[in-house]
């Protein structure tokens, strides 16, 4: 891959080890982009124990994050973080691709 993959910050890889360790053995997370949202695409995030030959897998600290080829080209140089402040927790997508988006921070346009 000649651009950059997008990466998990440690606070992400940690929520991310502590929702699957309640889940059967094998449990990832994958993230997808999928049209839709208030501004055009939007973040989603699944649990599956099924990783695709085509799957982009990240790992760190023993979290795994599985992303799909399609959304993988939204995602270039993004960082999957989570955040945990006065608003309440949540996954936050720092994505250097999105020319805009939400207020909640789960959809975007390129």
């Amino acid at each position: 891959m000649s651009a950059m993959p997008p990466n998990l910050s440690a606070r992400a890889a940690k929520r991310i080890s502590a929702i699957v360790s309640k889940e059967p053995a094998g449990t990832m997370l994958r993230l997808a982009v999928t049209g839709g949202g208030c501004s055009g695409f939007q973040y989603n995030f699944a649990l599956d124990a099924a990783r695709m030959d085509d799957d982009l897998v990240l790992e760190r600290d023993g979290a795994t994050v599985l992303i799909d080829p399609l959304s993988l080209d939204f995602l270039v140089g993004a960082e999957i973080d989570f955040t945990d402040d006065l608003i309440g927790q949540a996954f936050k997508i720092n994505n250097p691709n999105a020319t805009a988006s939400c207020g909640c921070g789960t959809s975007f346009s390129v």
